[in-house]
């Protein structure tokens, strides 16, 4: 899955990286790298701009909420539930097909963060027997230092609550797409701790290599069958990742000290 991610580019740099033809200074972010669900996301898509008399899409750069709420949704309770979509359901579930088709974009990252449980352990705590062990949080992240381009859906939901003219009457929200983590070994691996992803965790989220940016954000692709092929994991061997500190496990904290790399798990964390 994907529950926390770091996101330190300046728009400016995401601008160059993704070719962003429009984007608005009042909606840039700051860094953050601890990017949590509900906090308000950079995003990628390819969408006509509003009331241009030009159709044709523009990539544009926006800022968007993570956890998607469905435009049928009566409320926005479900945002935080709804954070991530799988790859191998999306096109079927009721919540992400229509933005499936119709609503792509992309999420970009540094990498994210996943927190592992020795297997002994885990075997332990899913039967019951032990009291929850603390977790070691590591970071994943292309091993090249690219960004990381995670697969989104974005949609549109309208607070019937509110009037047209509040500035909060419309949300647009989104959801990262995860996939089965590779079994595949790392490009760079801790010494001690795991050397696959999915030995950190069974799903992962689905990064798109340049070579499908385009594909994938065109909204003219609608066809389902086609677009699914679009979600096939990458080439194995593209990723590293490393232990860092537990700090990261509190939302609160907040600042480029969590991406520090650790010689080995804290003391009391288990692998």
């Amino acid at each position: 899955m994907c529950g926390r991610y770091a996101a330190s580019r300046g728009a400016e740099d995401l601008a160059g990286i993704f070719e962003i033809e429009k984007w608005e200074p009042e909606e840039t972010l700051e860094a953050d790298y601890n990017v949590a669900p509900t906090k308000e996301v950079h995003v990628v898509l390819d969408r006509p701009l509003k009331d241009a008399e030009d159709p044709r899409p523009v990539r544009q750069l926006r800022k968007l909420k993570w956890g998607l709420v469905p435009s049928w949704s009566k409320t926005p309770e479900s945002a935080f539930k709804m954070i991530n979509a799988r790859a191998e359901t999306v096109h079927e579930k009721p919540s992400y097909r229509r933005a499936f088709t119709s609503r792509r974009c992309i999420i970009p990252a540094d990498g994210y963060y996943e927190w592992v449980t020795g297997r002994q352990e885990r075997d332990l705590e899913v039967e019951g027997k032990r009291k929850r062990p603390r977790k070691q949080p590591y970071f994943v992240l292309p091993a090249d230092g690219s960004v990381f381009a995670m697969a989104g859906l974005y949609e549109f939901w309208r607070d019937s609550t509110l009037p047209d003219e509040h500035p909060q009457a419309w949300w647009v929200t989104c959801s990262v797409i995860t996939t089965e983590a590779e079994t595949t070994p790392l490009a760079v691996a801790p010494e001690e701790g795991p050397h696959t992803l999915a030995e950190i965790h069974p799903r992962m989220p689905l990064m798109l290599t340049p070579d499908r940016w385009d594909a994938w954000l065109d909204p003219s692709r609608k066809d389902p069958e086609e677009l699914r092929t679009l979600l096939t994991p990458p080439p194995a061997g593209l990723m590293r990742a490393y232990p860092v500190s537990t700090l990261v496990s509190n939302v609160r904290n907040n600042g480029p000290e969590l991406l520090k790399e650790l010689d080995g798990p804290e003391e009391g964390t288990l692998f």
